[in-house]
């Protein structure tokens, strides 16, 4: 299959690809691979919300009943004076709706799971976080992705091993990590849906509220986690990105992580979480942010 005819007329806003979405379009039907599951709790297409149009020109991403159903948070939210006020008020209703342990933030998790390794934790966003921040192929980073795939219906590309169809053992193992009985209690589901509303509001509210999009950056060796499902030109490929995926603000943070950079437009409705999101979060040396998957545009770059 030849992609000449689909290659951008240029590149604007540093370098970053952009297609126009008659051609967008036309490049996801030609590709007509399977993005995720029919359903979703977005209410939304899957196959558009992994697209690479729906990158372009992104819509919101509400996660059913969330706001609703949680009214007292965003009333709390909209009263703040400043990020920091919003923090705290979001981690006192996280503490009050799920009885977490304020101090799970600021302690180490022992070997057992505990707290200092003395009681095991209560479920919390926290340690799911941390422990992504470790290992984003282990347990934790697996509850996340079925996260992922449970709201917005992606399908995980990648967890130890390349998920796709026929690899029974590698989706088994991924799937008994994504539903272990430690992490599933305490509404872990929940308190993510929370937490990607709560991200929502603080970056449609405190940054760049005009700006759609976030030029963010990855660093990899090959591209074994992504697949590479068009090349567009020399430095321009469509790739398919696992279906939650770390990525960095900063360009020379991402120069660490490999000799192939990724630069993407993302948009800000795909970002799940931030490092600077929350103030007492303890991993933040790297500008990262997570970032839903699908279908992306993507200029690569050799250093």
């Amino acid at each position: 299959m030849c992609y000449a005819a689909l290659a951008p007329p240029s590149f604007r806003r540093r370098d970053i690809p952009i297609m126009d979405q008659t051609t967008l379009r036309r490049l996801g039907r030609r590709l007509g691979r399977r993005l995720g599951h029919s359903t979703n709790r977005i209410g939304l297409s899957t196959d558009l919300i992994g697209s690479a149009a729906f990158n372009d020109d992104p819509l919101p991403l509400p996660i059913a009943g969330v706001r609703e159903m949680n009214a007292g948070l965003f009333e709390m939210l909209a009263q703040a004076e400043g990020r920091a006020d919003a923090a705290d008020a979001f981690l006192k209703y996280m503490v009050a709706a799920f009885d977490i342990d304020a101090e799970q933030h600021a302690a180490p998790i022992g070997p057992d799971g505990g707290r200092d390794g003395t009681r095991p934790f209560r479920s919390s966003f926290l340690r799911l976080l941390i422990g992504w921040g470790w290992e984003s192929n282990g347990p934790e980073g697996a509850v996340l992705k079925g996260w992922v795939e449970s709201r917005f219906g992606l399908f995980p590309t990648f967890h130890k091993a390349k998920l796709t169809e026929g690899a029974e053992d590698a989706w088994a193992a991924y799937v008994e990590e994504a539903m272990a009985s430690a992490f599933h209690t305490n509404a872990i589901l929940t308190q993510l849906d929370l937490l990607y509303e709560y991200c929502q509001w603080v970056l449609t509210t405190f940054l760049s509220p005009e700006e759609r999009h976030l030029t963010l950056y990855r660093g990899v060796n090959a591209f074994e986690e992504h697949q590479i499902l068009a090349r567009i030109d020399p430095r321009t490929v469509v790739l398919r990105l696992n279906n939650l995926t770390s990525f960095s603000s900063d360009r020379e943070v991402a120069d660490c992580f490999g000799d192939i950079i990724l630069t993407v437009r993302v948009p800000k409705v795909k970002v799940m979480f931030f490092n600077a999101l929350l103030p007492f979060f303890p991993l933040k040396a790297e500008g990262e942010f997570l970032v839903i998957g699908g279908d992306y545009l993507a200029r690569t770059e050799t250093i």
